[in-house]
């Protein structure tokens, strides 16, 4: 009897181990995926959430059986993240938006956008920031290697046709509108938003790009004479006044264009095809502005950069 009630006791303790294993894994299973579809939650809030899904499980006796586990209750911690109408993922933290919040927000983000600089001081996000001063200096430094290329060619005739200036400038005025007109008739509140945060994004982007371009006055491409070079573009452009945005650098269409990109990507990305579709059409833009001898590559990168950041980090506050 002895023999027998020792084997009970270790397959009942075997069992309960290979529960407790099963129920943890599959507790941060569900908060990886609610993680992943929220995808704004802090340091803190995972650990916080870690913590709720493992204690009740780590706190139970060696000899618990599937019986009394199902009283731990850990429905509200396993419980899967829900999903908006728009078929975007719930975030704590994307914020509120409106006509009537619009003003207020972009004078928020603006703020964020400008003290910046003073926070990379402090010692704060300067690897990003060193990247990107790095990268785009590297461009400003082959892009009188590389623009001479564009000053000849006459290879991108057709693309150059379709990505027009024009084009381009249409497409990135009428996608959003035409967004913000059907989510308002078939009324889904999350495309409704979607598109506020979208022209908040070009805002924020473009008010940035007009007084980047008014203080650095680089020449376009096309306005360097043929018998010149293209080393000596800065500070360069004549006319117009103060805030003019006369200037080359960064690209107004490719910031714009990675505005709104990122909007879209982030909000859809459980749709695996509409990262794919946004970004490739904003990088269509970009290059545009390079075979239109509109921008040089440096422009176009930065603006890039300086589009998905303000969307990412300042409009969605991902």
């Amino acid at each position: 009897m002895a023999n027998i009630a020792r084997f009970e006791w270790r397959r009942r303790g075997a069992a309960s181990r290979r529960l407790l294993s099963a129920s943890d894994a599959a507790g941060f299973v569900f908060l990886l995926a609610g993680v992943f579809c929220a995808g704004t939650t802090s340091g803190f809030e995972l650990q916080k959430a870690a913590r709720n899904v493992a204690s009740p499980v780590a706190a139970l006796p060696a000899g618990r059986t599937k019986a009394s586990l199902g009283s731990v209750p850990l429905a509200a911690s396993l419980s899967a993240p829900s999903l908006p109408s728009g078929g975007g993922p719930v975030s704590a933290a994307d914020r509120q938006v409106s006509w009537k919040l619009m003003i207020p927000n972009v004078l928020s983000d603006q703020k964020l956008i400008w003290l910046f600089p003073i926070h990379v001081a402090q010692g704060h996000h300067w690897k990003p920031a060193l990247g990107f001063v790095a990268g785009t200096a590297a461009l400003v430094a082959l892009d009188p290697h590389d623009s001479s290329y564009f000053r000849t060619t006459k290879a991108f005739t057709g693309f150059n046709t379709a990505f027009s200036g024009r084009n381009t400038s249409l497409g990135l005025t009428l996608v959003p509108l035409s967004f913000y007109a059907v989510a308002l008739a078939r009324h889904r509140k999350y495309d409704q938003q979607t598109a506020l945060l979208v022209g908040e994004a070009v805002i924020d982007s473009e008010l940035l790009t007009t007084v980047m371009k008014s203080v650095d006055r680089r020449l376009r491409p096309r306005d360097v004479p043929p018998s010149s070079g293209f080393n000596d573009t800065f500070f360069e452009s004549r006319g117009g006044g103060l805030l003019s945005g006369r200037g080359s650098f960064p690209s107004g269409h490719e910031i714009a264009a990675f505005s709104i990109a990122t909007v879209f990507a982030k909000r859809y990305a459980r749709h695996r095809w509409v990262p794919w579709v946004a970004y490739g059409l904003a990088a269509a833009v970009g290059f545009s502005r390079i075979s239109l001898r509109a921008h040089f590559p440096s422009d176009v990168f930065a603006g890039a950069v300086l589009g998905y950041g303000i969307s990412n980090y300042v409009v969605l506050r991902r």
